[in-house]
């Protein structure tokens, strides 16, 4: 066991536990209270008999998130609209960088609980299945079918390349400007053939309940939008990386705060993802109030 204190541990290792639950739960407020619960049950552990303080922690953060997972399903179940992850946005921490991305973070919520877990630790953030195997309670064989099955599972949304974050955040930029001001032929340019997009207001703000699929449905919709924005405009809050996809932040119509990201494929949009639930982007508030 380590002389360091416990509480210089938990310090230490918190934004990579914070990492996994947000990448288990899809919401940053959730990850907080799992860590926060860890925290106390790891003050209250008999820490001697620990031998890797990390591993016991991680293992705590994963049950947890596995009990919640199951309360967060049904909850989806009546959430109201398409449901994205609460956005975060560039990491300051170097060792906070994986492929984890907002479309992939969407195709996780397909899988099971065991198998999100199993994934996301040895995959992800690089555990031996020896080691995943004793967090989740499975034996090390099974716990790699259940990430070889989340591997099938969504290999589609699992990025091919990274995004060029000057490219993106240019690319971003330009549809800020295309889709704000109106201009529909360059807003076109844009964007592939078969765009989506979908908007998460949970029922708390106006937002398409459904996605829009497609080029024409996308277009029909922005430029209503554009036609709101002449007479409201959309205020530019910054641009950034949103769970690693070029986007821009927002107030918009009602003072209404908003993230964008977008799903780049060869320099063209291929998804926009618009997150307007009030209470996702709690922290976001609390950061502009500071």
């Amino acid at each position: 066991m380590s002389e360091e204190s416990p509480e210089r541990i938990l310090s230490s290792l918190r934004p990579g536990l914070i990492r996994i639950a947000y990448r288990m739960l899809g919401s940053l407020a959730e990850a907080e209270d799992i860590v926060q619960e860890t925290a106390i049950r790891w003050l209250a552990a008999d820490r001697q008999s620990v031998r890797e303080p990390a591993a016991f922690l991680r293992q705590i953060v994963t049950r947890l998130c596995l009990n919640e997972l199951q309360s967060a399903r049904r909850r989806r179940e009546t959430y109201i609209g398409p449901w994205l992850p609460e956005p975060i946005f560039d990491p300051e921490d170097r060792d906070a960088a994986d492929d984890i991305t907002l479309p992939l973070m969407i195709a996780l919520e397909r899988l099971s609980p065991l198998e999100r877990a199993a994934f996301l630790l040895h995959d992800i953030f690089g555990m031996p299945f020896d080691q995943v195997s004793d967090i989740v309670g499975r034996e090390a064989p099974a716990c790699r079918k259940l990430a070889s099955r989340a591997r099938a599972h969504i290999q589609e949304a699992r990025p091919r390349f990274a995004v060029d974050k000057d490219r993106g955040l240019e690319l971003a930029r330009a549809f800020f400007t295309a889709s704000r001001s109106g201009d529909m032929t360059a807003l076109r340019a844009l964007l592939t053939e078969d765009v989506v997009a979908i908007a998460d207001g949970g029922g708390k703000v106006e937002a398409s309940l459904a996605p829009l699929i497609g080029l024409k449905a996308v277009i029909a919709r922005h430029a209503e939008m554009a036609r709101g924005f002449a007479v409201q405009p959309s205020h530019l809050v910054r641009y950034a990386m949103i769970d690693g996809l070029p986007g821009f932040v927002t107030i918009e119509a009602g003072g209404v705060l908003q993230t964008t990201a977008l799903h780049l494929v060869d320099g063209r949009v291929v998804a926009i993802y618009v997150t307007r639930n009030p209470d996702k982007l709690r922290h976001l508030s609390e950061a502009r109030a500071q």
